[in-house]
């Protein structure tokens, strides 16, 4: 079995590594180091949790010169502003040795802090597209001097409508550059990037997206709807020792934080939610409380799952069964992780039944069943989507997390009906005389006359 000692890596990242109490790279680190080094362009796609960025980071910071040039040489693109401060982590660990400058920016802080940063010199720049661009376009990011690019997660920052602005920082960038992307998937969107932007590309592939990782256990309930989910969600949680630390996904924020809420009435303090519309203080708060262990159970949602590197996690739980199959792979490879063992629940709904065979036909495994607990109430209490719609459109019993704007045209209130009739004077007058005061105005016959 290859170690880190079979590669050509220099004593300063030898030491890192022995130090993070990594011997063996794992198959993707060892069959991309080589051809990143080479400098062609690369296209690695590899499951998720199977170190991806040490797979693209190894090699470059073993051929990465000391430099006192203030503008980068280096730019790791990623999609959310979790997954910046998790690749900036990595590559500090990795250069606890090398006198190398990395500088994380993501959006949702104060730009001019971060332009005061890139400033000072930088040889790697981690970002999120948006940021980026905004500093590219204040000037005060000069990108001509990039030589290496590297897109990681391309996947999701595709699905999150980075497109465009992936397409207005390729135009900032030099020409003569090295390629690199990772993805857990390839899909066409991804095949046309390659395409179109990169030369003759090397693929490294291991294993087939939706191969289940052989360390996670997998286990299914079929739940009847949304606040049976809650019961059965917090009948598990009871049980503190075997869950000791859960990650909860669900498929949006509104339902996030109506789970977050249901399950806080019972947990407390001991749950935290994460999803794009909190702060940014909040989030990185959240996500430090869970990982150091404060808070025992996460909610969040699938944005996160690719931004989210979070250690022994005993469970992931499937709140909402995913619409693409693909995310359901990266939401249970949140545990799992660096050969522990890992465990995941998913729970379905009658409606989500389709989505869940699409998930087993791309695993080519069938998710085993438990039956559903006897001591587990089954509500009767229906959020306003699992209503029937007649039901909806005459819910007067609507909360802000609940609601769903009704058409946008109404009757009128009977106070509001009246029309303008020009003043109580005017319409005395009118009756008065039956005609309009407006005849007798100096200026109406000179008016008539010219018709």
């Amino acid at each position: 079995m290859t170690t880190f000692d079979d590669l050509d890596l220099s004593n300063q990242l030898r030491n890192s590594i022995e130090e993070m109490g990594f011997t063996h790279p794992t198959p993707i680190q060892e069959e991309a180091f080589s051809v990143v080094r080479s400098g062609k362009d690369v296209v690695g796609i590899a499951q998720t949790g199977t170190g991806k960025t040490f797979a693209y980071m190894i090699p470059i910071l073993r051929d990465l010169k000391f430099s006192k040039q203030s503008t980068p040489r280096v730019l790791v693109l990623v999609p959310t502003r979790e997954l910046v401060l998790q690749v900036v982590s990595e590559i500090e660990k990795l250069a606890t040795y090398i006198n190398v400058r990395v500088l994380g920016v993501y959006g949702g802080t104060n730009i001019n802090t971060q332009k005061q940063a890139v400033a000072q010199g930088q040889d790697i720049i981690v970002a999120t597209p948006g940021r980026l661009y905004d500093l590219a376009l204040s000037n005060v990011l000069k990108l001509k001097s990039i030589q290496k690019l590297v897109i990681d997660e391309v996947d999701v920052m595709l699905d999150l409508g980075f497109r465009f602005q992936l397409l207005n920082i390729f135009d900032l960038l030099p020409k003569a550059r090295q390629n690199v992307m990772f993805s857990a998937t390839m899909t066409q969107d991804v095949d046309e990037l390659i395409f179109d932007f990169f030369r003759s590309p090397q693929k490294v592939s291991i294993a087939v997206s939706g191969t289940p990782l052989d360390n996670i256990a997998q286990t299914s309930y079929n739940v009847q709807n949304f606040y049976t989910k809650v019961n059965l969600l917090n009948h598990l949680l009871k049980d503190k020792e075997t869950f000791s630390k859960v990650l909860v996904f669900v498929s949006n924020k509104r339902r996030a934080d109506l789970l977050f809420n249901a399950v806080e009435e019972v947990y407390g303090s001991e749950t935290c939610v994460i999803h794009s519309n909190k702060t940014q203080n909040y989030r990185i708060r959240s996500i430090r409380q869970f990982d150091e262990g404060s808070n025992r159970i996460l909610v969040a949602t699938d944005v996160m799952a690719r931004g989210l590197d979070l250690d022994e996690i005993s469970h992931v739980i499937n709140f909402d069964t995913p619409h693409f199959p693909e995310n359901y792979m990266h939401r249970i490879g949140r545990t799992g992780r660096a050969e522990h063992e890992g465990k995941t629940i998913l729970f379905s709904t009658e409606k989500e039944q389709e989505a869940k065979e699409r998930i087993e036909n791309l695993m080519d495994y069938v998710i085993p069943m438990i039956a559903f607990p006897e001591t587990v109430e089954v509500s009767k209490q229906l959020t306003e989507e699992e209503r029937p719609k007649e039901d909806r459109e005459i819910s007067k019993n609507r909360t802000s997390q609940e609601y769903i704007p009704g058409p946008a045209f109404h009757e009128k209130k009977e106070k509001n009906k009246k029309t303008n009739q020009g003043g109580s004077y005017r319409r005395e007058i009118a009756k008065k005389y039956k005609k309009p005061k407006t005849r007798g105005d100096k200026n109406y016959n000179r008016r008539n006359k010219k018709k």
